[in-house]
C-alpha cells in the first residue's frame, strides 16, 4: 500500500529549550507524585505494534522519550530533538538539524545518528512500525555534523507532521543494537524528562526525573503510575488521597470531587473523538441499515444526559480544530426516518434487523453507559443490537485484523489535526486502522494522499467527509471533554492531545 500524507509544514525553529515547550522550570524536584491512569501499558517500543498507535498511552511514552518535534499543550509545534527542519523549495530534500548536548539515561550522547537510525527503522516494514508507509517515504540519508538531509522517495506533506504524532519517537540506536527487543522492554531509555525506575505489568509505573533533561529537570522527582482501568477505583485512589491525580472519570464524579475540600480540576475539550465504526460486513452491507442507526442516536442528548453538557456532537471525524473541519456538513436525528429507511428495508420494531456493538466500558467516560442509551434509542426504531465488551487492546487487535463486529466504539485521537490520520487513517480501507474497504470511498481517497496544492486538498478531504455522512460509512458521535482531578497542592497542565504529562506538573 503506498500512503502519502498531506498538510504543509516546513516549520522553521523557534526559541530553543524548556519555554518553547510549555515546561516548567523548576531548579529543585519536589518529592513524590502519584497518578492513577486509566490504562495498562503493553509495551516499551513506542514504535511498534498495536500500542504504537495507542493514544490513550502516549503521555506515558513522552515522559521517557522524547519525538522528533514536540507540541505544546496547544499542540502548536516547538523544537525538540530537532530544532530545525523542513523541505527544499521542489520538496525533494528535507533537511533538519539536531540538538546538542543531549544524553540518552544511560549516559551516552544522543547523536544525528540516531535520528536517521529511529528513520530508517521506521520505514522498514521488517520492524513493524504501524506507521511504516508514512516513514517510507523519505531514504538516503546524509550526516554532517549535527545536520540531516534526506531523499523524498514520495512527497508527503505531512511527513514532519508525524514526527510530533504516533510512532514519531528517537530511539537510541546502539544501546537497542547492543540489548535487542527483549533487552529493551526489560530496561528501557529515552531522553526524555522521566527515567524508568521500576515497571510491574498491569500494576504500576516508577519513574525518577531525569537530572540531565534537556529541557530542564521535572519538578517531581519521584513519580508513581498506577494503572486503574476501573473508572470507579480511579474516583476511589483520589478521594482517599491514594493518588494526586487521576483521569477518565464519569463527569458526574468529576463535578462532585471538584467540590470537595483539596481538590481541584480542569475538564477541556481534546483531539479525542468518540465513533462507532461500521463495518463491512452483514447488516452494515445495506445502507439504510447504516442511515437508520445514525439517524436514530440523539447526540445532543448523550452530550447533555450523560456527559453533563461535557464535550460536544460532531457530524464527520472532523473536530473544529481539525484543518478540514466543515460546519456545513450536517447529519440529522430522525427516529421517524429512521423507521421508513428500515422499513424498506424488511425491518421493524417488532421484526428488528440484529448485529453485534463491541464497546469499551470504564475506558472513557461512559462509554459503556453511552453504548446502551444508542442500543436503546435503535431498539425504538427496528435495531437489536448485542453489546459486546471488550478491553482497547483486543479492539487493536481485532481492528488491525480487519475482524471488528459489524459496530465497535472507539475514541479516536488526532493530534496533530490532519484530515489524514482522521478520516484518511479511519476510512481508507487499506490502512490498517480502518475497516470499511469500499472501493468508492478508496478511489475518492486516493487521489488525496499525493495532492500538493493544499486548499485543493482540504477541499478533497471535505468532499469525503461529505459523502461519508451520505452513506454513512461511520458514526460519529462527540468530541470528548477530558476531566482531570487533582489534589490542590499539585498544578496541571491539561494537554490538548489528551496525554497527560507529569513533566507539566507542579507543586501548587
Amino acid at each position: 500500500m503506498t500512503i502519502n500524507r498531506r498538510d504543509l509544514l516546513g516549520y522553521s525553529a523557534a526559541a530553543i529549550g524548556a519555554t518553547a515547550l510549555g515546561l516548567p522550570k523548576i531548579a529543585k524536584a519536589a518529592g513524590e507524585l502519584t497518578i492513577a491512569y486509566n490504562v495498562n501499558l503493553p509495551s516499551w517500543d513506542p514504535t511498534t505494534g498495536p500500542s504504537a498507535v495507542n493514544p490513550t498511552i502516549q503521555g506515558l511514552y513522552q515522559s521517557v522519550f522524547d519525538q522528533f518535534i514536540p507540541q505544546k499543550p496547544d499542540l502548536s509545534f516547538a523544537p525538540g530533538l530537532l530544532t530545525e527542519w523542513g523541505w527544499n523549495d521542489d520538496r525533494t530534500k528535507i533537511m533538519m538539524t539536531v540538538r546538542d548536548g543531549v544524553k540518552w539515561h544511560d549516559g551516552s550522547a544522543f547523536t544525528a545518528e540516531d535520528v536517521v537510525w529511529s528513520l530508517q527503522r521506521a520505514g522498514d516494514e521488517k520492524t513493524g512500525n504501524p506507521i511504516q508507509f508514512v516513514w517510507k517515504n523519505v531514504n538516503n540519508f546524509k550526516i554532517d555534523g549535527n545536520k540531516i538531509t534526506g531523499d523524498v522517495v514520495q512527497f508527503d506533506p505531512v511527513y514532519f507532521k508525524w514526527m510530533s504524532f504516533l510512532t514519531g519517537y528517537i530511539m537510541p540506536k546502539a544501546y537497542y543494537e547492543k540489548v535487542g527487543a527483549e533487552g529493551f522492554e526489560k530496561a528501557p531509555i529515552g531522553t526524555g524528562p522521566y527515567m524508568v525506575d521500576k515497571f510491574e505489568r498491569n500494576a504500576f509505573l516508577r519513574l525518577k526525573a531525569n537530572p540531565n533533561y534537556w529541557g530542564g529537570k521535572p519538578a517531581f522527582e519521584n513519580v508513581t503510575i498506577k494503572f486503574v482501568t476501573d473508572a470507579a477505583s480511579r474516583v476511589a485512589e483520589i478521594e482517599s488521597g491514594s493518588s494526586q491525580v487521576t483521569l477518565e472519570i464519569p463527569y458526574e464524579e468529576y463535578d462532585r470531587l471538584i467540590a470537595k475540600d483539596g481538590l481541584a480540576g480542569s475538564c477541556k475539550n481534546v483531539s479525542d473523538i468518540g465513533m462507532i465504526f461500521f463495518n463491512d460486513i452483514e447488516a452494515m452491507l445495506d445502507k439504510n441499515v447504516r442511515q437508520a442507526a445514525v439517524m436514530a442516536v440523539d447526540k445532543e442528548l448523550l452530550v447533555k444526559r450523560l456527559l453533563r453538557g461535557y464535550g460536544q456532537s460532531i457530524a464527520t471525524l472532523e473536530t473544529p480544530e481539525y484543518t478540514a473541519f466543515d460546519a456545513s456538513i450536517k447529519v440529522e436525528h430522525d427516529p421517524e426516518k429512521a423507521k421508513e429507511l428500515l422499513a424498506a428495508s424488511g425491518y421493524s420494531p417488532e421484526k428488528p434487523v440484529k448485529f453485534t456493538i463491541q464497546t469499551t466500558k470504564g475506558f472513557k467516560p461512559k462509554d459503556y453507559e453511552m453504548i446502551q442509551a444508542i442500543v436503546g434509542m435503535w431498539r425504538k426504531v427496528g435495531i437489536e443490537a448485542t453489546i459486546e465488551v471488550y478491553e482497547i487492546a483486543k479492539h487493536y487487535e481485532l481492528r488491525a485484523a480487519d475482524k471488528l463486529a459489524p459496530a465497535a466504539f472507539y475514541n479516536w485521537g488526532n493530534a496533530i489535526g490532519d484530515p489524514t490520520t482522521s478520516t484518511g487513517f479511519a476510512m481508507y480501507g487499506p490502512s490498517p486502522h480502518s475497516v470499511w474497504d469500499s472501493q468508492d470511498l478508496i478511489d475518492m481517497i486516493n487521489p488525496l494522499w499525493g495532492e500538493k496544492d493544499e486548499a485543493k486538498r482540504i477541499a478533497g478531504w471535505k468532499a469525503v467527509d461529505k459523502y461519508i455522512a451520505e452513506q454513512a460509512y461511520v458514526l460519529p458521535l462527540i468530541q470528548y471533554a477530558q476531566p482531570i482531578v487533582h489534589a490542590k497542592g499539585v498544578n496541571v497542565v491539561q494537554h490538548v492531545s489528551g496525554a497527560l504529562l507529569p513533566a507539566l506538573m507542579t507543586p501548587a
